[in-house]
């Protein structure tokens, strides 16, 4: 989870690579209505989330064991990340990824072929509900290469688990 341009794509990958589960994007999941109104700069909505939240919920839904899976989704909102929860009950950990402003705004700016525009992170900032302690989860700063950041997420889940 976290706001666009954190790298959720890229190390939700490796991070499922490594782990052995499968993966999915959570962008996949996305109505057209939705990607249309995001490229336009339009921020979405708790109305234009639920049914991409209950999409994604599905999924995990039917990954939840043997070894779980992976999925990359903002996720912004303690209610967002509460329907996940109630999708797939005792199974979904979340990996808040982490970073400043700059860093994610240089990181987005950077990016080619993504239809969310840098236009729309002050917004996804604004929107952002960390994890709270009563959460299953855990932060993972997102300074480093992916490798990096992906080894940080590796750890801390397995020190979660232990």
């Amino acid at each position: 989870m976290g706001v666009a341009g954190t790298g959720k794509t890229t190390v939700g990958r490796l991070l499922a690579e490594a782990l052995g589960v499968p993966y999915a994007e959570g962008d996949a999941f996305h109505p057209a209505a939705n990607v249309a109104k995001m490229s336009a700069g339009v921020p979405l909505d708790d109305a234009d989330r639920r049914p991409w939240l209950d999409a994604v919920g599905r999924w995990i839904r039917g990954r939840g064991a043997p070894g779980g899976a992976v999925v990359a989704a903002s996720c912004l909102k303690r209610a967002y990340r509460d329907r996940l929860r109630a999708a797939a009950p005792g199974t979904v950990v979340f990996v808040h990824l982490t970073g400043d402003r700059a860093l994610v705004g240089e990181r987005m700016a950077a990016r080619t072929g993504h239809f969310m525009p840098p236009s729309l992170l002050d917004s996804q900032f604004a929107a952002l509900e960390p994890l709270q302690p009563d959460e299953p989860g855990l932060a993972v700063d997102v300074a480093g290469t992916p490798q990096e950041i992906t080894g940080r997420a590796l750890a801390a889940l397995r020190a979660f688990e232990s």
